[in-house]
């Protein structure tokens, strides 16, 4: 994180720059068309088989290997982790470059990348339903499919059909090409009876680790202040820009507030797309950008980078946006450009109670 701080009369205003994480996943490009979302038809039982695999990612062990490769048009990036799981334990993770770092067990089911509101959102979105069975690191797996209304694939999930859990996953543009893949690259149901050695998360350091990482593997905590819809009021009533959809039917599911209650993480997915927005008030600090690319979308400025992820900077009446997902950089670029430009100033800072984080989101699903 680069942050400087303006001192005015009355009041003093943090300006953020924010780093790249590691936090889920497509929007426009596999939404298509940004109208109202409404229900369709899904075949239960394929629904049955996502939400049956969230409850295996907690209840059944394993060890093994995981990759994240993401696409653009020019080039792919890949990141791999190594990662071991015990039922009431909690997940450990271990990559080449990070320290250990250990996940609770109330993260345990996040690797399907589902939770019962992000479910509720894809069967809202997407014709949900039972593709062709196939394999995954040499076992059966049933696969099922995310289809727009012209029956295209936004997305496919390999489940394990022995065990439930979910072994791969891919998300895929409206073109047809693959921009997001994530899964098992070895698994084993057989964890080591000697105690599991310690796996991590290339996590930032000291005060960074509030916001995402500058470096291209690292990763956003998950922020234990959890706000619920009266807290979104209040904050949307003292003038904070608390967007409920954005563009491509990407809708509000989760809002924390950082441990000094200085910034907010809101959480939106379409089902499949998951984009973090961090909203800061402030202003950017241009000279922390240099490399970037630097455009004009809608009248704002913009800046750009891409590596494993992809993330877009820009601000409006005293606010920062920092935009953040996996999916193609016209998604970023879009939130961003979309995000509230006219909001009412307040001199008081957020001040609920906070709490220290509690967990590291996993940046491979």
């Amino acid at each position: 994180m680069i942050a400087k701080t303006v001192t005015r009369p009355g009041r003093r205003r943090s300006v953020l720059v924010c780093g790249l994480a590691g936090a889920l996943v497509l929007a426009a490009a596999l939404a298509g068309d940004p109208a109202v979302a409404r229900r369709v038809r899904s075949d239960p039982g394929a629904v049955g088989l996502l939400r049956a695999a969230a409850d295996a990612a907690r209840r059944i062990p394993y060890e093994g290997r995981r990759f994240l490769t993401t696409w653009n048009r020019s080039r792919s990036s890949t990141s791999r982790v190594t990662v071991s799981h015990l039922p009431g334990e909690g997940i450990r993770y271990r990559s080449a470059t990070a320290e250990d770092r250990y996940r609770p067990e109330a993260g345990a089911g996040d690797p399907t990348g589902f939770t019962p509101e992000t479910l509720d959102l894809l069967t809202r979105n997407y014709s949900v339903v039972h593709g062709a069975d196939a394999a995954v690191c040499g076992r059966p797996a049933r696969v099922i499919e995310a289809r727009r209304d012209d029956g295209s694939a936004a997305g496919r999930f390999w489940i394990d059909a022995e065990t439930g859990l979910m072994l791969h996953r891919e998300l895929i543009d409206a073109t047809g090409r693959r921009v997001v893949a994530a899964g098992f690259s070895e698994i084993s149901y057989t964890p080591s009876a000697k105690e599991p050695a310690t796996y991590a998360l290339n996590v930032p350091r000291g005060g960074a680790a509030r916001f995402p990482a500058s470096g291209g593997q690292g990763t956003a905590v998950v922020w234990s202040d959890r706000l619920d819809r009266a807290d979104l009021a209040a904050l949307r009533d003292r003038g904070w820009p608390v967007p409920k959809v954005l563009p491509g039917r990407l809708t509000l599911h989760d809002a924390r507030r950082d441990a000094g209650g200085g910034a907010v993480h809101l959480s939106y997915s379409d089902g499949l797309a998951a984009v973090s927005v961090f909203v800061q008030r402030g202003t950017i600090d241009e000279r922390a950008l240099s490399g970037w690319r630097k455009t004009v979308k809608r009248g704002r400025t913009i800046f750009h980078r891409e590596s494993l992820r992809r993330w877009a900077v820009s601000a409006g009446d005293g606010y920062v946006y920092t935009v953040l997902t996996d999916a193609p950089q016209s998604t970023a670029d879009a939130v961003a450009a979309n995000l509230p430009r006219d909001t009412t100033s307040f001199s008081t800072r957020v001040s609920r109670g906070a709490r220290r984080l509690a967990a590291v989101a996993n940046p491979f699903d």
